[in-house]
């Protein structure tokens, strides 16, 4: 038998150890992982010696082709790739009027969805999205059923913002969700104290972004955080708590993370910078949350390594330089953007810096963020799954520059930073979509992601090659 592709003389990281092999992939799947020295004929041979073979990085957590970002499907996609992400999961928001509202009147979760559907087209990469509920009416519940059968198993809410929702329609949401059980993911930071320390800032003209983490403190990020994680376990919904930053919203997870039902994530710039980086670049890294104390850094860390949290993920938003430094900060839009630049970052400040093990990279960056959000075929290389893999040099040593961006932003919080690890190639589902710095596939090869609703009891213990998605480091 002849397959389509064998990449050979790679180290394999699997969830639970590195193997000395080669992979070989048959079609869109891969088909098997043999012995080096096995005769199995194959079309095209990929030469891996001291790199590591990678599963392809899921990210569940990015702003695509909507309202907050710059980024198109297309141009977002490319980033993806270079940076070795082969599936993400992007916000389709349920349309809203307000003055911080870019629609003309208010939508459904399914116009939502099939918005992205259109805008989709030019993807390199396989991509899903997140139905986001803006609104507090219990009609848009009744749309969770239908939003279910387009592939879509999970629900986003935030507690802060215009387009947040209070305490008491998020416990309603929480007994719905459950109910056709999906997966709600919230944003957490109490708004009333971020509002409000906010507006303070304003009429001070404290507009210094150094000053910005003081306006949405960690307490106020805790306070959400706690309070909805104890609302998911009076109703047993599927808990997923998005970026989290701080020691003092961690420890509050950690008081509910021995329960099935409840997980959380942090994101690549929470874990490799600091607060500090505002008197260096100023209204650049402005993104909620803001970014916390080195402590902090140590405490997403320690709370990784003991499962806490279970998921690396981007929190990419697209914006320019002048988008943000030509207002206050106040006024200027949060985030940054960082899909091409998170595995070689992340790499380099867990597995180079704090000695964390590849095995626990694969499984926070690919492998607990598919079984999370229920992408079967995702996630780890095994055979039968999606050929999703990245070549990585482990030792190959590069600065960042911003000048190489294939997102439209025209700026990077790390432009600079010397980094230890580059993604040499991106396969996805056994296609060569990134090589050496460059695109080398057609827009459109990727393809929507239709989730399973996940079973995350079934999750929480070993399953032969994977480990417990809580398992840590």
């Amino acid at each position: 038998m002849t397959f389509d592709t064998r990449i050979a003389g790679g180290s394999v990281v699997l969830p639970t150890e590195v193997v000395e092999a080669d992979v070989l992939i048959g079609g869109e799947r891969i088909a098997a992982v043999v012995d080096r020295d096995e005769a199995v004929e194959a079309e095209t041979t990929v030469d891996a010696s001291g790199k590591l073979i990678l599963p392809g990085v899921v990210d569940p957590h990015t702003h695509i082709a909507d309202y907050n970002t710059v980024d198109t499907y297309e141009t977002a996609s490319a980033a993806a790739a270079l940076g070795g992400v082969t599936s993400l999961l992007t916000f389709a928001w349920q349309a809203w009027v307000g003055e911080e509202s870019p629609y003309d009147e208010p939508g459904t979760l399914l116009e939502a969805i099939e918005r992205h559907h259109a805008r989709s087209e030019d993807a390199y990469v396989d991509h899903g999205v997140h139905a986001v509920i803006t609104r507090e009416e219990p009609e848009t519940l009744t749309e969770l059923a239908d939003v279910k059968e387009e592939g879509v198993t999970s629900v986003k809410f935030f507690t802060t913002y215009e387009s947040g929702v209070s305490n008491g329609f998020l416990n309603e949401a929480f007994e719905a969700v459950a109910a056709e059980g999906l997966v709600a993911a919230v944003h957490t930071e109490d708004d009333t104290i971020c509002t409000r320390r906010t507006e303070q800032a304003a009429a001070r003209g404290d507009d210094d972004p150094e000053l910005y983490p003081d306006a949405r403190p960690d307490y106020a990020e805790a306070i959400a955080a706690g309070a909805a994680a104890r609302m998911a376990v009076e109703h047993g919904v599927k808990y997923y708590g998005v970026h989290t930053t701080s020691r003092a919203a961690v420890e509050e997870l950690a008081r509910y993370t021995d329960r099935p039902n409840v997980r959380a994530e942090t994101c690549t710039h929470y874990t490799a910078v600091d607060d500090g980086l505002y008197a260096e670049l100023g209204a650049l890294p402005v993104l909620a949350p803001p970014l916390r104390t080195e402590d902090d850094v140590d405490a997403l860390f320690d709370h990784l390594a003991d499962g806490t949290l279970s998921v690396v993920s981007t929190d990419h938003v697209a914006t320019t330089r002048a988008q943000k430094t030509d207002t206050p900060w106040w006024d200027g839009p949060y985030g940054a953007n960082s899909l091409q630049r998170s595995l070689p970052v992340f790499h380099d400040v867990a597995v180079n810096e704090r000695g964390f093990s590849y095995p626990f990279l694969a499984r926070v960056m690919s492998e607990n963020p598919a079984r999370t959000f229920g992408l079967a075929r995702k996630g780890r290389i095994a055979p039968g799954m999606d050929a999703d893999l990245v070549v990585f040099d482990p030792a190959e040593t590069g600065t960042i520059s911003a000048e190489t961006n294939a997102s439209n932003a025209d700026f990077s919080i790390y432009d600079g930073r010397e980094v230890t690890g580059r993604v040499k190639k991106t396969f996805v589902r056994g296609t060569l979509v990134a090589d050496d710095g460059e695109i080398v596939a057609t827009p459109g090869h990727g393809r929507y992601l239709d989730c399973e609703v996940p079973t995350w009891a079934a999750d929480s213990e070993s399953d032969g090659d994977r480990a417990p998605i809580a398992g840590g480091e």
